[in-house]
């Protein structure tokens, strides 16, 4: 268990990638998505990204299937996105690159349901 904090060196390459993606981002809008599940990238590893990344401003919880947490890092287009089971266990990490997430993002047939809610609604006069 102690190894798993030893930094395994992959910090200093996902930050020059965040950072070129980052570019990437404002050059073109080309978004990125880093996954940090699928890289040898031990506790150490991301505490060093978390200190050179920071916190920013806005933080949102989603409730679906389990808990999601995005956070905006104190590098604005740089959010961290991590999923977790119905226990709390960590499911999926991401670094995502972009100016907003799309799991933030309302999707269209969730917004065609809650038109169809409101007319439903309001064509039944039940209100004021």
């Amino acid at each position: 268990a102690l190894r798993a904090h030893v930094p395994t060196g992959n910090a200093g390459p996902v930050l020059r990638e965040i950072a070129a993606a980052l570019a990437r981002l404002l050059d073109t809008g080309e978004t990125t998505t880093i996954d940090l599940g699928a890289l040898p990238f031990s506790a150490g590893d991301e505490k060093t990204l978390d200190a050179a990344l920071g916190t920013g401003e806005l933080t949102a919880r989603i409730e679906a299937l389990g808990t999601s947490h995005v956070t905006e890092t104190a590098t604005p287009g740089v959010w961290r996105i991590d999923h977790f089971d119905q226990q709390g266990e960590t499911l999926s990490r991401f670094v995502e690159i972009t100016l907003v997430p799309d799991i933030l993002k309302t999707q269209v047939p969730d917004a065609v349901e809650g038109l169809r809610r409101l007319d439903t609604y309001l064509a039944s006069g039940d209100f004021d």
